[in-house]
């Protein structure tokens, strides 16, 4: 009776214009029934989340999941933190990497898999200063012109 969800993704989309990402990985999330209902309706945000270290697990935090609409009394809290599954030797790797040189991680997305389980993509990402955002945006903005000027020479 299961149905199709693995096309239900949901992005970061500022994730990519505020961070360089250095690394990625893919994580389970633990999560309640009516939160689970709630992302494979789509009704997930995660632009202001990130993950923060506590008692050697990692967490999430800011990630906003909307009550689920047919929940009763039991319905989850839609900015509650989230645990996040991964392997002890990951987790030690990347709170070392955070903790020792000032990056940060955050998720860049949500889907669920061909199982129908949930699962995010975090990276362990470096934050870009101002002229870095501007220097892209200049780089975007070229590519696209000449793309353009390409096409057109081509239709002549």
């Amino acid at each position: 009776m299961r149905t199709d969800t693995s096309n239900i993704v949901i992005r970061n989309r500022r994730a990519s214009h505020d961070y360089e990402f250095l690394e990625k990985l893919i994580a389970g999330i633990k999560l309640t029934g009516t939160e689970i209902k709630s992302i494979r309706a789509g009704k997930a945000t995660l632009t202001d989340s990130f993950c923060a270290f506590r008692d050697g697990e990692l967490f999430v935090t800011g990630m906003h999941i909307s009550e689920y609409y047919w929940g009763n009394i039991n319905n989850h809290d839609p900015l509650g933190e989230r645990k996040l599954l991964l392997t002890k030797k990951e987790l030690r790797k990347w709170e070392r990497k955070v903790s020792e040189t000032g990056l940060t991680i955050i998720v860049t997305k949500i889907f669920i898999n061909q199982r129908g389980l949930a699962k995010a993509e975090i990276a362990l990402a470096k934050g870009k200063r101002q002229y870095d955002k501007r220097e892209n945006l200049k780089k975007k903005d070229h590519d696209r012109e000449m793309d353009h000027h390409l096409k057109a020479r081509n239709r002549q």
